[in-house]
């Protein structure tokens, strides 16, 4: 990464005189923060609203910028911003958006329920649920459409669900299909205006968030409070969590805790990976000769059995297809860091108090890292390449110690409904692109995005 002579303040775009970068971001985050790693450089800072309450946002592109954001001192580079306490505000002070002490102590307590081996045990729900909906779309025909968004939305909600509650949770699915988008965007806005209003104010959009809250918490209050009733012995996440014992102190989460723990596994675990199963089977059905080799491999892997861990990992084809939407379409496109005292990037000073941006989306396509980076290439996750490559060029999951703990959970599932849903599926996708709605916590896609399956 080219650095200037002397430590200088980063450099910014031109920008609206008026209120800087903020209608660019508003239009688009990552388009915003693309353009401006190709124009600008590897370390930029936008200035966004009207005077007097402006807002900057110091934004780091090259992989060493994005490792030392990441993989740095907790203390230099904490998770104490704005974004990050309006998450809070909404599911609670889980992994995601704990800090220190709290943090360390309920990392050692999960931990253990996040080992391969504890994964592993859910890969037979997994496979059963994708093999619900390949028998779902068998019996609608040989042939059809299907909104991959909205199937696949519906296939991690069922599979997170019953691996964090132990349970059918279709009776809520309606609830939490519902209220999850709508505090996603409401937590969002907030986090980005410098207007927000503060939430005890009743504005029609806290009462909505309110409403919206409300009901949340009480579909997980409830689905906590059977798993409680049933006993000791589940296998579920939440069972796990209410038997876990501090290694240090001997000390149990109280329901409370887990419900926050519970909450945010929902949201990461049912949203991030039905982005990545709806990008990887559109862009499969937009290059027929890639899916073909992945038929080729799942027919071969499989013969005739349910997928498991043991042919999940021979599916090296599928988990680089995978892999490739991801990078091009990351579940989670941008993480956000407090600056807690200054720091030098690339020979640029970011002072303290500052708030602190790298984007996967972004990063991902950085063209000194990644050839034709817009192209749809899964060749790139070959073992050797995936070796030779910078290890910050590419971070879906994240990276460092706030790395997402549920890497492997989302992995697995993900390369398992692929294997049972191509094993009997061939797809296509007319779309040529897909509309992006980046204005919430993860990326989504706009809309519908329909898929033609033909019986194989």
């Amino acid at each position: 990464m080219a650095a200037p002579t002397a430590t200088a303040p980063p450099p910014h775009p031109r920008a609206n005189p008026l209120l800087g970068s903020a209608l660019d971001l508003r239009r688009s985050q990552i388009r915003t923060y693309e353009r401006v790693m190709r124009e600008v450089g590897d370390v930029v800072r936008l200035t966004a609203g009207p005077p007097g309450m402006r807002i900057d946002l110091y934004c780091v592109f090259h992989p060493d910028g994005v490792q030392r954001v990441l993989a740095g001192s907790r203390e230099g580079y904490t998770k104490g911003n704005r974004f990050y306490s309006e998450i809070a505000r909404t599911l609670g002070w889980g992994l995601l958006t704990s800090e220190g002490e709290l943090w360390q102590r309920q990392r050692r307590l999960i931990q253990p329920l996040f080992t391969r081996r504890q994964i592993a045990s859910y890969a037979g729900l997994m496979a059963e649920e994708a093999a619900a909906v390949a028998d779902r779309w068998a019996a609608a025909g040989d042939s059809g459409t299907v909104d991959a968004n909205a199937e696949m939305i519906r296939l991690t909600l069922r599979v997170v669900g019953r691996s964090i509650f132990g349970d059918d949770v279709d009776e809520a699915g309606n609830v939490l299909d519902s209220v999850f988008p709508q505090l996603n965007r409401h937590t969002f806005k907030r986090a980005i205006s410098p207007l927000a209003p503060p939430p005890s104010w009743p504005t029609p959009a806290n009462k909505r968030a309110a409403r919206a809250k409300h009901d949340l918490y009480g579909v997980v209050d409830g689905l906590i409070e059977r798993r409680r009733a049933a006993g000791a012995g589940g296998d579920d996440l939440v069972t796990r969590l209410l038997e876990a014992r501090d290694a240090d102190t001997g000390a149990a989460m109280d329901v409370q805790q887990v419900r926050d723990e519970a909450l945010i596994f929902l949201l990461a675990g049912h949203e991030t990976t039905s982005t990545a199963l709806t990008f990887t089977l559109h862009l499969l059905g937009r290059h027929p000769e890639e899916q073909e080799r992945v038929h080729a491999e799942i027919d071969a892997a499989l013969d005739g059995r349910p997928p498991g861990v043991e042919e999940a990992a021979l599916l090296a084809r599928t988990t680089m297809a995978l892999k490739e939407a991801m990078r091009l379409y990351p579940p989670a496109y941008a993480v956000g860091r407090l600056l807690v005292g200054g720091d030098e990037i690339a020979g640029y000073a970011l002072p303290a108090g500052a708030n602190v941006v790298v984007c996967q989306y972004a990063t991902h396509r950085h063209p000194r890292f990644w050839e034709r980076p817009e192209a749809f290439d899964p060749d790139r996750f070959t073992p050797e390449r995936e070796q030779a490559r910078h290890p910050y060029a590419y971070f879906p999951f994240g990276r460092g110690p706030r790395a997402c703990i549920g890497s492997h959970f989302a992995m697995l599932e993900a390369v398992i409904a692929l294997a049972v849903l191509l094993k009997r599926f061939r797809v296509s996708s007319g779309l040529a692109d897909v509309p992006l709605d980046t204005q919430g916590i993860t990326l989504r896609p706009l809309g519908a995005v329909p898929v033609h399956l033909t019986a194989r």
